[in-house]
């Protein structure tokens, strides 16, 4: 999934207001500091156009992996492991429905931030969630969870799992 012009543009605004909001705050914790350095590190994602990346997912020993291949650069994988998946989609459905980010989902769930990339992006490609407005998301349906564990056992039996 390729960054747009009109998304790039988004995360440097949210960066832009995350900055401004460390500033008022005098950014104490390392969470803030992260949450910073993905919204910045998003809009320095090179637009689509030409060369979108790939982007697949696979399940090894119990573990989600995203491989990417981006349009130029090196292949690369990140990994969640299938408590921190489960742990992103019930915070998800703890929302009742309603809108959330990317910070608040990493917040709520404590998970290094590029495991709760991963889940999300998996949500996001089996359509267990989708975009809202701004950087906002919300879930498809009333239950999250039961949609994210059908997506991961269906990967996983449809030859994903190379355990």
């Amino acid at each position: 999934m390729a960054t747009t012009d009109r998304d790039a543009m988004l995360w440097v605004l949210q960066a832009a207001e995350d900055l401004l909001i460390a500033r008022e705050n005098q950014m104490l914790t390392a969470e803030e500091w992260d949450a910073l350095q993905h919204a910045v590190a998003a809009a320095r994602e090179p637009a689509s156009g030409g060369g979108d990346r790939e982007e697949s997912f696979t399940i090894v020993d119990g573990v989600l992996i995203q491989h990417v291949v981006p349009a130029r650069g090196t292949p690369y994988d990140h990994t969640c492991d299938q408590d921190v998946f489960e742990s992103v989609a019930h915070a998800i459905d703890e929302r009742s429905g309603g809108s959330f980010t990317y910070e608040e989902v990493r917040a709520a769930v404590g998970a290094p931030f590029t495991q709760v990339a991963v889940a999300i992006a998996f949500l996001k490609e089996r359509g267990c969630i989708v975009d809202s407005i701004r950087k906002r998301s919300v879930g498809a349906t009333n239950d999250v969870h039961c949609d994210a564990m059908i997506e991961w056992h269906a990967l996983r039996e449809k030859g994903g799992d190379q355990s």
